[in-house]
């Protein structure tokens, strides 16, 4: 059996091992064209922050693809899938055949429609490596930096900016930061903190046009930059599929078993449309833990195995600026506060079941909470005032303990 991935990040790493734990023969081979070892995309800020270097961001150790006979082709970039052949069409023209492909394409930076966006004396985004190394190389202490996006990329980038000592604006058309991830109350906590700390925002406008070093707002107002950051979200990268004529620009269907519907071809990551259990909504999930996750039973299916990717949900687990931010689920259905000085907590519930929660400052043992989501349990079979309070095991039955530990 000859295996292809195209993708060497989350998704693609859990397709070796997964593959690699049921064929420990086959042939890999891996395609991606970055030029660099596996590496941790969260950690981009660290190295822009000189916290963290190239080596230490590797998501795998050096002889990892050695290790899993893998033939790692770095720089190289699929062009297209010739789904009938079973062969992958490289951007020199070269071919690869397989027997069975997964496509791990991540996603990419979006650009907003920006009149004169492209007129910015210095663009950069920040969604890769080469990405932070750019901006990391023109960035001083008297640079004016503008970023468009208040979601996670932009956050981060703004705290890897930070020790530089350059002046930070954060702009964004929501009326609160990390939209997506926060509820009102949350968001406003991150960002007070964030202003002590020196980063500025304009939140709730409208970049109406970009200048060389201006960026003029819907109401007339402006900020004047030196280097303005797009972080202002991410894109599937779902182009192979789409060119073979399945409906995959918002991201690539596939079943329980990460098989998409053209026969030998499987998908993982960022550039896949799941089911959030928590709300029932099919949408892209672009976390790190999902992508290893669905790449890894991608990899055990493809070659003979049977494991299925079922418990997705959205959650986002940053530190910025050493406020340890924790979110989960969907935010629906009663609130329920339960924060004490110096931390917020909210949890949510609907039809007697958890279904999203936020928690800032104070995130220990969150992952009792993820649990009560994916597992699905009624929330009239454990302690939830003690959990609310608290979580932790003792809040559940004796039996439901030994169900989360293992046991029978």
């Amino acid at each position: 059996m000859k295996y292809v991935i195209v993708g060497n990040s989350a998704a693609g790493i859990g397709g070796v091992e997964g593959i690699r734990s049921v064929d420990r023969s086959g042939e890999i081979v891996m395609f991606t064209d970055e030029p660099y070892h596996t590496y941790s995309r969260p950690l981009i800020s660290y190295y822009l922050q000189g916290k963290t270097d190239i080596e230490k961001m590797s998501y795998r150790p050096e002889g990892f693809y050695c290790d899993n006979n893998v033939r790692l082709e770095r720089g190289v970039k699929v062009a297209a899938i010739d789904a009938e052949n079973r062969r992958v069409v490289l951007d020199s023209g070269a071919s690869e055949s397989y027997d069975k492909l997964l496509l791990a394409t991540g996603s990419r930076a979006a650009t907003p429609p920006i009149d004169g966006l492209e007129n910015a004396a210095l663009l950069f985004h920040f969604l890769t490596l080469d990405d932070a190394k750019a901006l990391k190389s023109i960035v001083a202490p008297n640079s004016r930096v503008l970023i468009v996006g208040a979601g996670l990329i932009g956050l981060k980038c703004a705290e890897g900016l930070s020790a530089t000592g350059c002046s930070i604006t954060v702009t964004d058309i929501a009326g609160r930061v990390l939209s997506a991830a926060l509820d009102e109350g949350g968001a406003s906590m991150v960002q007070r903190h964030m202003e002590q700390q020196g980063i500025r925002f304009r939140l709730n406008d409208r970049i109406a046009k970009i200048t060389k070093n201006r960026a003029t707002f819907a109401g007339g107002q402006h900020v004047d930059f030196d280097i303005l950051v797009v972080a202002a979200g991410v894109l599937p990268n779902t182009e192979l599929m789409c060119a073979l004529g399945c409906d995959a620009q918002r991201g690539i269907r596939v079943d329980s078993l990460s098989q998409t519907e053209v026969p030998g071809i499987y998908a993982a990551g960022d550039c896949v449309r799941c089911c959030d259990i928590s709300s029932g909504q099919e949408k892209i999930m672009a976390i790190l833990p999902n992508a290893y996750l669905q790449g890894e039973a991608a990899g055990v299916n493809m070659a003979g195995g049977n494991k299925s990717f079922e418990t997705p949900i959205p959650m986002n687990a940053v530190t910025l600026m050493g406020l340890r931010v924790i979110s989960a689920g969907t935010f629906a259905g009663e609130e329920h506060n339960a924060g004490d000085e110096g931390a917020y907590k909210k949890l949510f519930v609907e039809d007697n079941l958890l279904k999203g929660y936020i928690l800032i400052g104070h995130v220990e043992r969150a992952g009792i909470y993820t649990s009560l989501i994916t597992g699905k349990i009624p929330l009239d079979t454990i302690d939830f005032d003690l959990m609310k309070a608290q979580p932790q095991l003792m809040a559940f039955s004796r039996s439901g303990r030994q169900k989360m530990l293992g046991g029978q």
